[in-house]
């Protein structure tokens, strides 16, 4: 299926924000509470640890499912799915950000 192929084509040509260090999470979902609350989580951790991340929202289903999720709201870290189905506490995000980036 085609969709599922967009993913590889797209992302040899996305540029990543200024700096090779860039860290990039990607909320996928609709919007709503639990995508908000996610997203607000994942701010807060980055506050709280002094990251500096571009933190966007992909509410699109055709990106969504280029991911291979199923359950929203899911969390990407520089292109890689780390969680799908569940609202991560701060402290959750905190730790993917200790376990994929030390």
């Amino acid at each position: 299926m085609s969709l599922f192929g967009k993913k590889e084509s797209q992302s040899l040509n996305k540029t990543a924000p200024a700096g090779s260090d860039s860290v990039v999470f990607k909320v996928l979902g609709s919007g709503c509470k639990k995508c908000q609350t996610l997203e607000a989580n994942v701010k807060q951790a980055c506050e709280e640890t002094a990251l500096k991340a571009v933190v966007e929202h992909v509410k699109d289903f055709s990106q969504i499912a280029s991911y291979g999720v199923m359950s929203t709201p899911a969390l990407v870290l520089n292109e890689e799915v780390v969680s799908a189905g569940k609202v991560l506490s701060a402290e959750d995000v905190k730790a993917i950000i200790r376990e994929k980036l030390s």
